[in-house]
């Protein structure tokens, strides 16, 4: 991307802007190598940089300790955890759902009940858990057990008798929470009780045991959503993803429950599988998943089942939002993982704070470095942007200023989702309009007499002056306004093949 606007608008500068963004890294894979792409300058300073992307680890052990400058930016918001942890995504998530119902917006209520299957928080929400777990016995319901601090398929395991949890139950660790001691509470000697900072909380969730199957494999989506602000919210949604899939054909017989190759579609555990497929990774194309299911299901019904996936993230992210602590030098770029089951309704599994920016592929290579591109784009270090945009790149605006936007009602397709990624064509468009702003806004400067260059119309002025008003690129994804102007009429003009 970022040589079309340096071609169109950023030679005609005095200063090359790419010159002056200066980055630090906490990781060496497709990141770096985009930071490195877009002739941005590394810097191994404490605090003197534009982006930090830091892990995790570091926000939470130093951001409150430091002073930021307005155009700085960090890959985190403070308290993420809200809704990339497993126990604290339900209990959010159940809370906007019993506050909808209170305020008396059904429709909305309805929505965050339908974002994932019926779930419970273990130990806290155990006795629920056992009532839940009765009236579904009838039906033959399967549960799965998640750790709520581990990844990549870590302590995952499914059961469908009561008593398989409950000779897990038994831990020590567990009987001492419930029995009322405190968490790390002193024993006679006032030593803390190390065992017990060791307990950990699991979620525990009705399995979703009809999914989606594509050649009687099981599969996931794993999709991509940008959140450069949360007070207002202001979410973009990426038009590439892949679907993961199982090297194992799905079974629901009681002795393949324990069978982490049939049920669990992470890359980190299909590839110790020996059918595992090297060359390809065990990854689908979004775009050809969604071809695939039109000529499988219809249009129309894969249109529905777009926009499902789309209120599924939306739902999620306003649940969080009022205790999101917003900061305006955060963004985050969150990795949704998304199972679609037989009667193709989404249910979200889980959202991810570090998605995996590693690739495993060629084409995995090519969709990460081009998500990672688009999403400096959007946050326009270089000052290139309007803040009107509705497409930048990849990435679609999905929400902003209380209201979604999207595809117009009398369209033929309800989402942008696993539509074609026409990034590349896009961008030259945009970048050919603001460019020749540029140079009518120079031209006409050049006409004006002396003194007069400042009745030149703001809409004219430098590209990014109304940014530096509102305190420079970090106001670019928060801004308001409409999804309207020059810059979202070629946005508009150029996608147009791309998501037909």
């Amino acid at each position: 991307m970022s040589e079309l606007f340096r071609k169109y608008i950023g030679s005609k500068r005095e200063s090359p802007p790419w010159k002056d963004v200066r980055f630090r890294c906490a990781f060496h894979n497709t990141v770096y190598d985009v930071l490195k792409a877009r002739g941005f300058r590394e810097t191994d300073s404490e605090l003197d940089w534009d982006l930090f992307w830091c892990d995790k680890e570091w926000i939470h052990e130093v951001f409150d300790h430091i002073h930021l400058q307005p155009h700085q930016r960090v890959n985190h918001f403070r308290n993420h955890y809200e809704l990339t942890r497993k126990d604290l995504l339900v209990k959010n998530i159940k809370r906007a759902q019993r506050q909808a119902v209170r305020d008396g917006q059904q429709e909305e209520a309805q929505g965050f009940a339908e974002c994932s299957p019926t779930t419970f928080v273990l130990p806290m929400e155990y006795s629920m858990f056992v009532e839940e777990f009765k009236r579904a016995q009838a039906s033959g319901a399967i549960w799965i057990m998640k750790p709520v601090g581990k990844s990549q398929g870590k302590g995952i395991f499914l059961f469908d008798k009561l008593s398989q949890v409950s000779g897990w139950r038994q831990c020590p660790k567990w009987l001492r929470r419930e029995d009322g001691d405190r968490k790390g509470a002193p024993d006679k000697d006032g030593k803390e009780d190390e065992e017990r900072k060791e307990a950990e909380p699991y979620v525990v969730q009705r399995y979703v045991s009809d999914p989606l199957l594509i050649g009687g494999r099981k599969f996931d989506l794993r999709l991509y959503v940008l959140v450069t602000s949360y007070a207002p919210l202001c979410v973009y949604m990426y038009r590439s993803g892949f679907a993961r899939f199982s090297h194992t054909r799905f079974s629901m017989n009681s002795e393949d429950l324990s069978n982490a190759m049939v049920h669990l579609t992470n890359v980190a555990v299909q590839k110790n599988c020996e059918h595992y497929d090297e060359k390809r990774g065990g990854k689908w194309d979004l775009h050809r998943l969604k071809l695939y299911l039109v000529a499988r299901e219809g249009r129309e019904k894969v249109e529905e089942l777009f926009r499902a996936i789309q209120d599924v993230v939306l739902y999620s992210l306003l649940s969080v939002q009022k205790v999101m602590i917003q900061d305006k030098h955060c963004f985050e770029l969150y990795g949704y993982d998304v199972m679609i089951s037989s009667d193709l309704r989404p249910w979200l599994l889980e959202v991810n704070a570090s998605p995996s920016l590693t690739a495993n592929t060629a084409p995995d290579y090519d969709m990460k470095f081009a998500l990672l591109d688009d999403t400096l784009t959007v946050l326009d270090f270089e000052r290139y942007l309007s803040g009107s945009e509705t497409q930048l790149g990849g990435f679609d605006l999905l929400y902003k200023n209380g209201s979604r936007v999207g595809p117009s009602e009398n369209a033929n397709y309800k989402s942008f989702l696993g539509c074609e990624n026409n990034r590349l064509d896009q961008l030259q468009q945009l970048a050919r309009a603001y460019g020749a702003e540029e140079e009518n806004r120079r031209r006409q400067q050049a006409a004006c007499p002396p003194g007069a260059i400042a009745a030149v119309p703001r809409s004219q002025a430098p590209l990014g002056a109304n940014r530096r008003d509102r305190g420079g690129a970090g106001a670019v994804g928060a801004a308001g306004g409409s999804a309207g102007g020059a810059g979202a009429t070629a946005t508009a003009n150029s996608g147009g093949s791309g998501r037909r």
